[in-house]
Formats: C-alpha cells, structure tokens, sequence
C-alpha cells in the first residue's frame, strides 16, 4: 500500500518548524518538554502505571481486574495537542486504548468531546483506529481507519488541530480525519467548552473486536500500551469565571491563524491518499443510521 506521504509531509519531516507551510509542525517545534507527571494526573489504579528513569514515557496496563488512565491537570481550548503511543502489540483484542479530549471529567450528559479510539485485535490482524466528535453530549459522528503501519512496534504520534475553524486528526502528521465548521456555523462543532487531555486503556470485548465477537484472551495480559512526548502547544483555561485572553479570536497564536484554518496542498494529497486507501467506515456515508446526510458532511474539503 505504501506511505501516504505524497505531499510536503517527506520534506517536512526533515526541516520541522520550517516546512512548507505545515502549520501544524510550528508549536510541537517549539514546546518544551516537562515530564508526564507534571502534566497528567493518574485516574484508577495507580499500580497499573508505571515510568520511566527520566519521567519521559509511562505505561498502562490492564488485567483481568482493571485497566487505568490519566488526564492533564489543565483544561484547553482551542490548539495543537500531540502524543506519541505504542499500542498493544501481539493478541490485544477486545482492548481499546482511548486518547481523546472531553470537557467534563466523567461522560456528563452535555459534554464535548474528541476522541481517538485504537481497537485491538487477534494477533496478525491490524489496528483499527476509530475518531469520534461530540458536541452537546451528541456524538455518532465515527470515523474508522485502517493504518500503513505496525502501532506496536514503535512510537509513532497522533494529534489532533483545534480551532474555531476546523479539527483535525493527524497521525504521524499525516492527517486522516478533517472536520470542519463554517460561517453558517456547524451545529456539531465543539468551540465553546474548555476541554481536558486523556488517556486510557480499558476492556471493551463487547464491541471492540467484530462488532464483540473476539472476547478479550486474559491469559495473553497485563495489555500494556505506552505513551510519551505530550505537547499541548494551547490556550489554556485557568480555573475561574472569566476566559483567558487566548479565548478570543485574536489570530496571535499560530493554530488560530490562516494557514491554519484548512488544509494545505499537500495535504489535501495525503488526505486524499487516505480517503481511498485506509477508510473502513465513514459516518456521512452510512444511509441506515442516518437517512439524511448529516448537514457538516458538505463542509468537508475536497481532496484530490
């Protein structure tokens, strides 16, 4: 199949922050680096968690007992938020490491929500990556892919680009997902709620794997995913009632200015690559749930 770096992505993973108008390069270029845990707070069992020497890189896993989480001590709105993950490798099925973002710290009615979902497998089969928006407590908004690669076998880094604009999904800074708003704005785009980052690793054989027919083998556990290199180059949301500066649409950071608010050329290539190789199901697409296309489908950019 090949990978879909058709566009600017080759010569931009060589020059980083200089790369032929890849936006979303410039703030993983500049940030610092602090440890996990001066950015994350442990959510469940924390003898499920470990770190490594420098504080870098943490482990969760899951038995037959629980599995476990994190999630960033600051809420954000709007921005460029990155991490790294090496998925569970060998029979994972029936696992599901979740990395998303949510504006409430438990499934609150109302929330908002961007998600990243892995779906693990028997050994052999791949990876299903499964991306999600919610706004409102409304979600249904699926997306599923396959990737051009082994996630168990190395780091490789998934982000997600928030904007009043646009969100979109990028692995490897290659960007699988793109959903847009407008100036009729998009009644299912999340931009009014602050949201937190987590993360975690979790027993779902009830549909993970075959829609829940590949139950979950405990004898192959612990299920160990792992994760490093978080950047959340964002505005963040102090606690108190009134919003911060970096609220307003004040273009001053980069993720809030033109070249931010669609894709480039390149990649719309890449976007167009994946569309055609690596889609396994698309939401806008599916007659029996929805009769009539949902209204955001038509924001969509075309690709080529």
């Amino acid at each position: 199949m090949g990978r879909p770096c058709v566009g600017a992505l080759l010569a931009c993973a060589a020059v980083a922050a200089s790369c032929c108008g890849c936006f979303q390069f410039q703030g993983a270029a500049a940030a610092a680096t602090p440890s996990f845990g001066d950015n994350f707070d442990i959510t469940g069992a924390e003898d499920h968690v470990k770190t490594s020497p420098d504080g870098q890189t943490w482990y969760l896993s899951l038995d037959n007992k629980t599995g476990v989480g994190f999630q960033t001590k600051q809420k954000y709105l709007f921005g460029w938020f990155s991490m790294k993950l090496k998925l569970v490798g060998n029979d994972s099925a029936g696992v599901v490491t979740a990395y998303y973002m949510c504006s409430d710290l438990d499934a609150a009615p109302e929330r908002d929500e961007l998600d990243f979902e892995f779906l693990g497998n028997r050994t052999g089969e791949p990876y299903i990556i499964q991306t999600n928006v919610y706004r409102s407590g409304v979600g249904g908004r699926e997306m599923r892919h396959s990737l051009w690669f082994d996630p168990t076998a190395e780091f490789h880094s998934y982000s997600i680009l928030w904007n009043p604009k646009q969100i979109v999904f990028f692995v490897d800074k290659v960007p699988i997902r793109e959903y847009r708003n407008s100036d009729k704005p998009n009644r299912f785009f999340p931009i009014m709620k602050p949201m937190y980052v987590f993360s975690s690793i979790w027993n779902a054989d009830d549909w993970a794997t075959r829609g829940g027919l590949e139950k979950t083998d405990w004898t192959k556990g612990p299920f160990v995913s792992s994760y490093s290199d978080f950047t959340a180059d964002a505005c963040a949301w102090a606690t108190g009632p009134a919003p911060p500066a970096c609220a307003a649409a004040t273009g001053n950071s980069w993720w809030d200015q033109p070249p931010a608010w669609a894709l480039d050329d390149g990649q719309r290539r890449d976007s167009g690559w994946v569309a055609r190789n690596l889609v396994i199901y698309d939401y806008c697409d599916d007659r029996k749930r929805f009769p009539a296309v949902p209204e955001e489908c038509a924001l969509r950019t075309k690709t080529s």
